[in-house]
């Protein structure tokens, strides 16, 4: 029987991104396309609570030529999941209706689904640990952190009946790449004071994440999602953005402190001189490696030494989640 070929679409605060994929005979996916745009979504959200007209404009010429290339390589299903922004925005009617129109046209019905904070962190879970396969790449407990533009992700899991992963503990932190830039890093490079404000208020989420996930018992600790692929990108120091050689590779933990460490300081133009920088990533990264930085000292000190990286991560939870539909 031939597999069904499925859509994925993760519409997050920065970007959009696609996946179409089928599931091989081992029970793992089989890329067709994986795309990203950065269409920042969540462009003075936090501040406004609302979609900015052209913030929407944006995510809509994504999402039709994703809805082009989903239809073109013959998918049956698709699921579109709509994370922070969304979550936290008023009057998001025409954004339903934008995506209803889209979608729809592949499966009549089909709509953009705002998930739960607790729903990202275990598809975020579920694609990132599938993706690193068999081995020492997820010893003992395992904390993957996927850090979005809006929210970060914490998940614990731990080795269950099946042999598998289990997810043990999670939490959705109000912290991302894009809400910590525009709510304290405005200076382009920040400020002592702006960075001063912005460490105040990722310790006091990350202090909130570790009441609900022992992220002390972590073993190994993944990371997941485009801050933590450019961090391993520009620690490996490749010149131009490689998946291949970012997947599954490893940075020390002191090499991630001092590399974050630097970003924060840069004007924009300056990460955006750096190869692997995508264009529509350097204004915000800085807040994205503060937010690592501070998250790799919590977990160096309960002697976790390294980073894996996985390009693998929500978009990939979903597709597995409409392929166990056969």
């Amino acid at each position: 029987m031939t597999e069904p070929v499925v859509a994925a679409i993760d519409c997050g605060t920065n970007s959009i991104r696609l996946l179409v994929a089928s599931r091989n005979v081992g029970g793992d996916l089989t890329d067709l396309a994986r795309e990203m745009r950065i269409v920042r979504l969540g462009q003075g959200v936090d501040a406004t609570g609302g979609f900015a007209p052209e913030a929407i404009e944006r995510t809509r010429a994504a999402l039709a030529d994703y809805v082009h290339t989903a239809k073109a390589l013959g998918a049956t299903r698709i699921r579109m999941v709509a994370t922070s922004a969304t979550r936290d925005v008023e009057g998001r009617d025409g954004f339903f209706g934008m995506t209803a129109e889209l979608l729809g046209s592949v499966v009549p019905g089909a709509v953009a689904e705002v998930i739960s904070g607790d729903e990202e962190a275990r598809l975020s879970f579920r694609g990132a640990v599938a993706g690193l396969g068999s081995g020492p790449d997820h010893d003992g407990p395992v904390l993957v952190t996927d850090l979005g533009g809006g929210s970060t992700e914490l998940v614990l899991g731990e080795a269950g009946s099946g042999g598998g992963l289990r997810v043990t503990h999670a939490f959705s932190a109000d912290i991302g790449c894009v809400r910590l830039t525009e709510r304290a890093l405005a200076s382009d490079p920040p400020t002592e004071r702006e960075v001063d404000r912005a460490r105040g208020i990722v310790e006091e989420q990350l202090d909130a994440a570790a009441h609900r996930v022992p992220i002390g018992n972590a073993r190994t600790w993944v990371g997941v999602a485009g801050t933590f692929t450019t961090l391993a990108a520009l620690a490996h120091g490749l010149t131009e953005y490689d998946p291949v050689l970012i997947h599954r590779s490893r940075v020390p933990i002191e090499q991630l402190v001092s590399l974050c460490r630097r970003l924060v300081g840069m004007t924009s133009a300056e990460r955006l001189a750096l190869g692997p920088m995508h264009p529509g990533r350097a204004d915000v990264i800085g807040g994205g490696a503060l937010v690592a930085m501070l998250l790799a000292r919590r977990l160096a000190a309960s002697g976790v030494t390294e980073l894996v990286v996985s390009e693998h991560d929500i978009l990939d939870g979903v597709a597995l989640g409409l392929t166990d539909e056969s």
